[in-house]
C-alpha cells in the first residue's frame, strides 16, 4: 500500500478491520501501511486506551463491552451445544473425593448437570443445582445467601461466611467476559464477590469454563486477574491468536468435544 495515511486516519482504519476480524497483527499491518511495526503498536496503544482493543504479543484482539445482563434464561439459550460439551468435559478433570467450588451461570449448570461416577462434594452458588445434580455420591452444599432471580445465584453476607469455612481442591468458574488484560469479568458486584472469595478458597486449580463468544468480552467488575487462571475449557471456536496469547501466560487450554 503506497498511499501515506496520517496516525487518526491510520487508526480509524485499523479499527474498522478489527472490527472486522476481530483480531490483527502488528507485521500484516506494518506491511499494509507501509509503516514501522514500532508505528503499528503506537497505533494500537492509542486503541487499547480508547477501550476498542485489547493488545496481545504480536497484536491485538477486539474488546467487546457487556453493557446490560442479560437474563438467565436467555444465557441458557445460547451456545447451547458448546456448554454441554464444555459441562461434560469437566467431568473428566475432577477426581474422586474433589471438593469443587462452582458459582453461577448457565455454563456451571451444564458443569453440574454432568458431574457423575465419583464421590464428590461440591459447594455453589448456583440454585440450579437442586434440580441438575441427582447422583447420591456428591454431597451438594449451597451457599446459601440471598436469592438473586436474574442469574439464579445466592449471593451475599451468608454466601461469604460459608466459603470462608471451606478449602475446595478446584474451582470451576463461569464467566461473563474473559480479557487479557481486564482477566475475569461479570455485571454483577455481588456475584463478583462471591466469585472471588471461591477462587481465594481454593487450594488447587482454578478451571474457567467458557464458550468463545466469552473471549475478549469485558463487564462492569473485576472477578479476577488473568494470571489466576490454570486452565481455560472452552469450545473450537476460539481464535487461534487469543488461544496463543493465553497459553503464553501459561493458562492449559482445553478444547470441549
Amino acid at each position: 500500500m503506497s498511499q501515506t495515511y496520517i496516525p487518526a486516519d491510520r487508526q480509524t482504519r485499523i479499527q474498522r478491520l478489527i472490527k472486522e476480524k476481530g483480531i490483527v497483527k502488528v507485521i500484516e499491518l506494518s506491511r499494509m501501511f507501509n509503516v514501522t511495526e514500532l508505528t503499528i503498536r503506537r497505533d494500537l496503544d492509542v486503541l487499547e486506551k480508547q477501550g476498542v482493543l485489547d493488545r496481545t504479543h504480536g497484536g491485538a484482539i477486539l474488546r467487546h463491552r457487556m453493557k446490560t445482563e442479560p437474563l438467565y434464561t436467555e444465557k441458557d439459550q445460547t451456545s447451547r451445544v458448546e456448554k454441554e460439551m464444555i459441562g461434560k468435559a469437566v467431568n473428566h478433570l475432577v477426581e474422586q473425593g474433589d471438593t469443587l467450588l462452582i458459582n453461577t451461570g448457565s455454563t456451571t449448570s451444564q458443569v453440574l448437570r454432568h458431574l457423575s461416577g465419583k464421590h464428590l462434594t461440591v459447594v455453589t452458588s448456583n440454585a440450579n443445582a437442586l434440580s441438575e445434580i441427582d447422583d447420591p455420591d456428591i454431597e451438594l452444599i449451597l451457599t446459601g445467601g440471598s436469592f438473586r432471580k436474574q442469574s439464579n445465584s445466592l449471593i451475599g453476607i451468608f454466601a461469604h461466611t460459608v466459603l470462608d469455612q471451606v478449602c475446595g481442591s478446584k474451582a470451576i468458574i463461569g464467566v461473563d467476559g474473559l480479557s487479557i488484560k481486564f482477566g475475569l469479568t461479570t455485571p454483577v458486584q455481588q456475584e463478583a464477590e462471591v466469585t472471588r472469595r471461591m477462587i481465594d478458597r481454593t487450594q488447587g486449580p482454578v478451571i474457567v469454563v467458557a464458550d468463545h463468544k466469552k473471549m475478549g468480552v469485558v463487564s462492569n467488575f473485576e472477578t479476577a486477574p488473568i494470571k489466576k487462571v490454570n486452565i481455560l475449557i472452552t469450545d473450537a471456536g476460539i481464535k487461534p491468536e487469543f488461544r496463543k496469547a493465553l497459553e503464553e501466560l501459561g493458562i492449559k487450554i482445553i478444547i470441549a468435544g
